[in-house]
């Protein structure tokens, strides 16, 4: 559901247009609104579910991703389906995150762990064909805000599916303050960076900026991590071969999808997760 949002509104966005006389500077923002809210959040979506248990985020994030998309399907102006578009990307940050790490703890053997995630992959891999898909039924045969309502009955099942899921123990530790600050706040910069990117081409002085604060935050970010008696991101994660491989490739795949509206060359997914969710 939530790689499937990032495609299904891309067909939609000339209708949402013309309905809505949104202006051209705003429209990408139907869109970077919820790249922003989802990309920039993941690292504190999946601190939240350590401390609070996974189970009870992954089950807030749908209910907040819901809320988003009924508020997105009943939006009247442009500012309104902007600040939906960030309500849902907030509430894929909380799932993302959440659902990889309760697959990692639900399945004991490293053999049936490697395949439930690899069926995860796959299954968003498919959600972005479907998305591209059903936005243009949807759009074509019902109206624009049925790629938003769309997302309602799905999130409801899935959210009484969850109930079935065994919540593991939570994790000790504090929310992280400063250390989730900078790393917030690195992130936001950096997905904010590619968002201008994608509008205004390489040529965007903001955007190298953004780029650079970006490069800074994150650097503090890790320099504390090392420090932390807790960190909020274990560094020895990446010396895994096999899991940085595999995160690797998921990012390149995601990142290198194209987006429609805002021409960029990337958008982010819930697969740039990996190594966060299933420490």
């Amino acid at each position: 559901m939530v790689v499937l949002d990032d495609s299904i509104v891309n067909i939609a966005l000339p209708s949402i247009q013309a309905q809505l006389d949104i202006t051209p500077v705003l429209l990408p923002w139907v869109v970077n609104g919820y790249i922003l809210g989802s990309g920039a959040l993941l690292l504190l979506g999946g601190r939240v579910g350590d401390l609070w248990g996974r189970k009870r985020t992954l089950q807030a994030g749908l209910v907040v991703f819901v809320i988003g998309s009924l508020a997105g399907g009943l939006g009247q102006n442009a500012e309104t389906l902007i600040s939906a578009r960030v309500v849902q990307g907030i509430g894929a940050a909380m799932i993302a995150p959440n659902a990889l790490a309760l697959i990692a703890t639900a399945f004991e053997g490293m053999k049936a762990r490697d395949k439930a995630l690899a069926l995860y992959g796959a299954m968003s891999g498919l959600g972005i064909i479907v998305g591209l898909i059903l936005g243009g039924l949807l759009t074509e045969l019902l109206d624009w805000r049925s790629v938003f309502f769309i997302n309602v009955p799905i999130g409801l099942l899935v959210l009484v599916g969850s109930g079935v899921l065994i919540a593991p123990a939570r994790h000790a530790g504090r929310p992280g303050g400063v250390d989730g600050t900078v790393g917030t706040a690195g992130m936001v910069s950096l997905v904010y960076a590619i968002t201008r990117f994608g509008e205004d081409g390489f040529t965007d002085p903001i955007g190298y900026a953004l780029v650079f604060a970006a490069a800074v935050l994150l650097l503090v970010f890790i320099l504390i991590q090392r420090r932390s008696e807790n960190p909020l991101v274990p560094l020895s994660l990446f010396r895994d071969r096999n899991r940085s491989t595999s995160s690797r490739s998921s990012s390149t795949r995601h990142w290198s999808r194209p987006c429609r509206c805002c021409r960029s060359p990337w958008e982010p997914s819930s697969a740039r997760a990996l190594l966060r969710s299933c420490c």
